[in-house]
């Protein structure tokens, strides 16, 4: 079916997906604000205890949400496990040292990395020389960033942005595995149990760290910061994304993980003080370069789109 490209339609659309940016972007500052008042791991589990409910809710609401065959279940194991407790576990314990422009941006190499799996998932689909060179550049805009003294790898200057890019590599390599499954699941009941069931993983992760409840300070820092996180970054801002995910389709929305580093930035710096510095800002050139190096084909066919779409 084609897409309803008109004016009121495209800035419904760019409208939604600013608002998507601005919502995962300050979600890394609510992070950092929050890591003040509660353990690390605990934290990311209550954030989902809360949104995977809604998010269950809403998927039982419009679709089927329960799982018809294998493929279903390995698709919400692997959900839960990498694209819930790997990669949110990581980029907790992660922005503990680090900036939230920082961890949002290393997150952004998401696409990048998520591009490099698919292709050795399928052996087949070789990258070509500007693919690899993409791929290449991802990496090197992580470098920039953590900028890795030998003796000092162990660091916390280092070893934040270290586990935050653990985390993007989790959820790149739990997006591939997804979508090699094929399930028959609805992506609104997957991103639900996956939720759940990525709680349930955190909160025994937790528990095996030795975090306790009895650490939590329940400010009303820590309650906004759970309640900002639970309900808009992740029970809104998925909503937006599945919404938005059937208008523009993959490549666009992929973009979105080039904006929210700018909108990190920027609420990190008007609500705690946080500068951007060189590093993270050549890192973050770098990494997108290298994402369209990768996805420099799909890019030109959606822009060919628009540009047909806008003649008379």
């Amino acid at each position: 079916m084609p897409q309803d490209r008109t004016p009121t339609v495209r800035y419904r659309n760019a409208t939604a997906f600013l608002a998507l940016g601005a919502i995962w972007g300050s979600a890394f500052v609510a992070i950092k604000a929050g890591l003040s008042a509660f353990p690390p791991v605990l934290f990311a589990a209550l954030r989902y205890d809360v949104a995977g409910v809604i998010v269950l809710g809403y998927a039982a609401v419009v679709t089927d949400p329960l799982p018809a065959n294998r493929r279903d279940l390995a698709a919400i194991i692997v959900g839960s496990t990498l694209l819930i407790a790997g990669y949110h576990a990581l980029l907790f314990v992660g922005e503990l040292e680090t900036t939230s422009a920082t961890a949002a941006v290393i997150v952004s190499l998401s696409p990048v990395l998520t591009a490099g799996f698919a292709r050795l998932a399928l052996p087949g689909d070789r990258l070509s020389v500007a693919g690899v060179a993409g791929l290449a550049l991802g990496f090197a805009g992580v470098v920039v960033i953590a900028q890795p003294d030998p003796a000092r790898l162990l660091s916390s200057d280092v070893l934040g942005p270290l586990l935050v890019f653990g985390a993007a590599c989790a959820f790149a390599l739990g997006s591939v595995l997804t979508r090699w499954l094929d399930a028959e699941l609805s992506i609104e009941a997957m991103e639900g149990w996956s939720m759940v069931g990525g709680a349930v993983l955190m909160h025994v992760l937790s528990l095996a760290l030795g975090e306790s409840p009895a650490a939590i300070g329940w400010t009303p820092t820590a309650l906004l910061s759970l309640g900002y996180l639970s309900l808009v970054a992740s029970a809104l801002g998925f909503l937006l994304y599945f919404a938005l995910l059937d208008r523009l389709g993959p490549v666009e929305i992929n973009l979105v993980s080039y904006v929210a580093p700018v909108f990190a930035a920027l609420t990190g710096f008007l609500l705690l003080g946080e500068r951007i510095d060189v590093a993270t800002a050549s890192g973050f050139v770098v990494i997108l370069v290298g994402f369209v190096l990768l996805k420099r084909d799909a890019i030109r066919e959606t822009y060919a789109g628009w540009l047909a779409e806008a003649q008379p």
